[in-house]
């Protein structure tokens, strides 16, 4: 029997270790090889056509989200797993929509990781009852534009209207209609309500 070639990306060689010995014990699919960050997730998976890639969310060079877009553009026969600690729905919903077949989290069981790889190998989607319910209770926001987070990052600064009009040289009527749709799009009732959701997201490099 043809055994299922497996390819992990997870920059943490322990996990990599732990995933590879586990996968290797089953009879029916081997790992052929491993990655530590989505650049070379990407480069190994073009090289080699794995039938699946174990993707980690959060990765140096090139995050899960990225690389999994490029193997799909690449090799769309490939499926993707994500196996991620990710704690908001976003990354997740993301590289969904990139393609991947499904997303469990990092301390789901041996079995259910196991499981997963074969009814993903099968053409099944697969979404552990965890993620299911993050992405429910915690719906990811829709597309932000670069403006509207230069806005956010100043608004958790603390700046008002003006201050932030006059940092990003803009008129303090601009700002303000920024801040009112900003808020809309992402149903915040305040502006400290705004900026908790962006922490909360991880929009913010501050």
């Amino acid at each position: 029997m043809k055994k299922l070639r497996i390819l992990i990306a997870d920059d943490h060689a322990i996990v990599r270790f732990g995933i590879s010995t586990l996968i290797n014990s089953t009879g029916d699919m081997e790992v052929t090889a491993m990655a530590s960050n989505g650049e070379e997730a990407v480069e190994t998976a073009r090289r080699l056509a794995p039938d699946i890639v174990i993707m980690d969310l959060m990765m140096l060079k090139k995050d899960g989200i990225a690389a999994t877009q490029e193997i799909k553009e690449s090799l769309p026969e490939t499926k993707i797993l994500l196996l991620t600690t990710f704690s908001t729905s976003d990354g997740i919903a993301a590289a969904l929509k990139a393609g991947a077949s499904g997303a469990i989290l990092k301390s789901s069981e041996n079995d259910e990781l196991i499981s997963a790889l074969r009814r993903i190998a099968a053409g099944e989607s697969v979404i552990s009852d965890e993620v299911a319910d993050l992405l429910c209770c915690d719906p990811p926001l829709p597309p932000l534009s670069h403006r509207q987070i230069q806005i956010l990052e100043e608004m958790a600064k603390g700046r008002s209207s003006k201050e932030i009009a006059d940092k990003l040289k803009l008129q303090k009527d601009s700002v303000d209609k920024y801040v009112h749709n900003l808020m809309r799009k992402i149903n915040a009732s305040s502006r400290t309500e705004a900026v908790a959701i962006a922490l909360k997201k991880r929009l913010l490099d501050i």
